[in-house]
């Protein structure tokens, strides 16, 4: 690959990661949609793992699929973009076990800060589907590599 373009290609690259750092911090401590509102805090927590999980799932009726969606399948693919962009931003990263882990760290803190702040609650269930948003962007993004490799090995030939 031609430095110009690598170097534009990381470039660009950190622009949209911050617009979605920028993107994410909004709708994780202030979108009044997600029920961000400062009236009324107080402490919410959940430490026993796959408990809202099972309770969207088993009242997902009850609570709707707009619900069950965004909170479900919402924090998975809010940490999309955290794996895919991890390993192009830091090469150390490209380890799929190393951006799990910082996939975690991140969610981790997050949901500290939600705790808190109080703004949000701290659960188990949370971090366990960021992490796993964050291990599938990274798949994708090995995905990709892998096929703009084979293409750049055709185009050599």
């Amino acid at each position: 690959m031609k430095k110009d373009y690598k170097a534009t290609l990381r470039i660009c690259s950190k622009i949209m990661f911050g617009v979605y750092i920028i993107c994410l911090t909004y709708f994780l401590f202030f979108a009044e949609s997600t029920g961000r509102t400062f009236e009324g805090r107080t402490y919410h927590y959940n430490l026993e793992l796959f408990k809202e999980i099972k309770r969207f799932i088993v009242h997902r009726h009850t609570l709707g699929t707009g619900a069950v969606l965004l909170n479900l399948v919402g924090n998975i693919v809010a940490f999309l973009p955290f794996g895919f962009f991890l390993p192009i931003l830091y090469p150390r990263c490209r380890s799929f076990l190393r951006t799990v882990f910082f996939s975690f760290e991140c969610s981790l803190i997050v949901e500290t800060i939600q705790l808190v702040s109080k703004v949000g609650s701290f659960d188990v269930d949370d971090m366990l589907l960021n992490t796993i948003g964050g291990a599938i962007g990274c798949l994708i993004f090995h995905w990709m590599n892998r096929i703009r490799r084979i293409y750049e090995t055709k185009e050599k030939k």
